[in-house]
């Protein structure tokens, strides 16, 4: 990766933190309290060394095979790898073993393999729980784009918390794809309307996190209470 490159994802940084600080602080929230993921997917090892390089240190991931070529490549770095896309059945054992954080656990049986392998490595795998709360059939996770759906989840819900090797940090959400972020905010609310209802439920239980907003809508995630942003070509250009 030459100069121009590393120059220009420098630039893309300051600018993605400055506008995180302006908006979060026109909402009336501490942007320390927002915390930013590195979208690396189908970008080079080289990519991810220069973000890290210039402080950004989560980095996330959506395909397994090609995160771990990277995650062995940079293994004397200090980087948070961070699963955000969507696990197939089969790859629990290295995800639980290789990852830092888990973004899309979207449903039970899935769950359940992900605590079985936390516990062979001796850790608590700090997880999202991912919904669906747009009701568009190409996104994953439970369902829970109306209200009359939520108190269905409670039961899984109940049952994973039992679950002793797996930390449940908050929710997880992607909006449907729009050229307008406006589009995005009643998505972003209603998630979390969403986590204060489940606080409601579980008070013993912090579902703080709210992992949601991307490149074209972090903005209005922020204003709709979003903890954790997951940007991609805002940072490192397009796919």
């Amino acid at each position: 990766m030459d100069n121009v490159q590393t120059e220009t994802i420098r630039n893309n940084i300051d600018k993605v933190l400055d506008r995180i600080q302006k908006t979060a602080g026109a909402a009336g929230r501490d942007p320390e309290n927002i915390s930013l993921i590195a979208v690396t997917k189908k970008k080079s090892a080289a990519i991810v060394k220069a973000l890290v390089e210039y402080g950004i240190k989560d980095i996330g991931e959506s395909y397994l095979k090609e995160a771990l070529f990277k995650i062995d490549l940079l293994k004397d770095y200090d980087i948070n790898w961070h699963m955000i896309g969507t696990i197939q059945r089969g790859k629990e054992k290295e995800i639980s073993a290789k990852f830092s954080e888990v973004h899309s656990l979207d449903n039970k049986k899935i769950a359940h393999q992900l605590n079985k392998y936390a516990n062979i490595y001796d850790r608590k795998l700090p997880v999202y729980l991912e919904f669906n709360v747009s009701g568009e059939q190409t996104k994953h996770g439970w369902g829970a784009w109306s209200e009359d759906l939520w108190p269905d989840l409670l039961p899984e819900i109940e049952e994973m918390l039992g679950f002793s090797n797996l930390e449940i940090r908050g929710l997880m959400t992607m909006a449907p794809y729009s050229n307008n972020p406006e589009d995005a905010r009643p998505y972003f609310k209603r998630l979390r309307e969403l986590r204060d209802y489940l606080s409601l439920q579980f008070p013993a239980e912090d579902f703080r996190e709210l992992s949601m907003g991307m490149s074209g809508d972090y903005e209005v995630a922020i204003q709709e209470g979003a903890t954790v942003l997951r940007i991609g070509s805002a940072l490192v250009g397009p796919r």
